[in-house]
């Protein structure tokens, strides 16, 4: 299943992963058919999903690095990564546009895109952490700890003298998944019919009736009569008539949903030897309120 990675606004970023390389070059040949150029052939000397040994986790961080430029969201970037290190192939498609996004989502999805979240979910139950948000976060806290305590110290300031007030601020971009297909397919079928005509037929009867009169000399000479029968026979004809259009279109719906998360903010203490105080940023916000 191709997934969404990046929407600029104007153009779109897909991405799928393909567990042979010949449904990973059916894609990248599929959508160049269709005028869409900007596709990268990701893991291009793998040997085919599954064919790695799971024990050689050296080149892990090699695949990590590899897809950097592609700017994934780091959750989706460590799911790839996986793929990629268990042979697998990733097809990337940038710069779509809106006419363009929804042809390369369907040629993705024909030529054999996997389910990352099946995928993902095999992956975990084998073992597979994935992509830790609260492990990533708690190291990194770790460090910025370790940073503040061990100072260089030259003469009575460290370093330049500055210490820098850093801020964290949430950013929530969107991702487009699919959802669910619709799809009308239009065929042809035979139905018997029958309907009741009525027919009409004629049939020629031979009189003969007894008289008794002179005759002419006229009389004996030849003549001949003759009479057709007809019937009528049904004559079937067809007249094809269009009943029905059936068509798709789009209901879209919008809705706010509120996004909770933590982010980190560096507080200053401030002890001032001099009158005795120790003065913090929360000291501050109190007062400016």
């Amino acid at each position: 299943m191709a997934m969404e990675t990046m929407n600029t606004g104007t153009f779109r970023t897909l991405s799928a992963m393909f567990d042979t390389r010949a449904e990973a070059d059916r894609a990248v040949a599929a959508l160049s058919a269709a005028g869409i150029a900007d596709a990268v052939l990701t893991g291009g000397e793998n040997p085919g999903y599954g064919s790695v040994p799971r024990d050689n986790r050296d080149a892990d961080k090699g695949f990590f690095e590899s897809i950097g430029d592609f700017f994934f969201p780091e959750e989706d970037r460590y799911a790839y990564a996986e793929g990629l290190s268990r042979g697998g192939y990733l097809v990337t498609v940038s710069n779509l546009s809106d006419s363009q996004y929804a042809t390369a989502l369907d040629i993705l999805d024909d030529e054999g895109a996997v389910d990352l979240d099946q995928r993902e979910a095999e992956w975990r139950s084998e073992g597979w952490s994935g992509y830790d948000r609260t492990a990533t976060e708690t190291a990194t806290r770790a460090m910025d700890r370790d940073t503040l305590a061990a100072p260089t110290m030259e003469g009575d300031l460290n370093n330049d003298g500055t210490i820098d007030v850093v801020e964290e601020r949430m950013l929530v971009s969107k991702r487009e998944a699919e959802a669910g297909r619709v799809r009308v397919r239009s065929y042809v079928r035979e139905i018997p019919v029958e309907q009741s005509v009525e027919l009409r037929s004629e049939r020629v009867n031979i009189e003969r009736r007894p008289v008794d009169r002179p005759a002419t000399g006229a009389e004996f000479g030849e003549r001949t009569i003759e009479a057709r029968e007809y019937v009528e026979t049904p004559v079937v004809s067809k007249d094809a008539r269009v009943v029905e259009e059936i068509n798709l279109n789009k209901d879209v719906e919008s809705h706010v949903e509120t996004v909770r998360d933590t982010v980190r903010k560096t507080e200053v203490e401030i002890e001032d030897e001099r009158t005795g105080t120790i003065r913090t940023d929360r000291d501050t916000d109190l007062n400016n309120r």
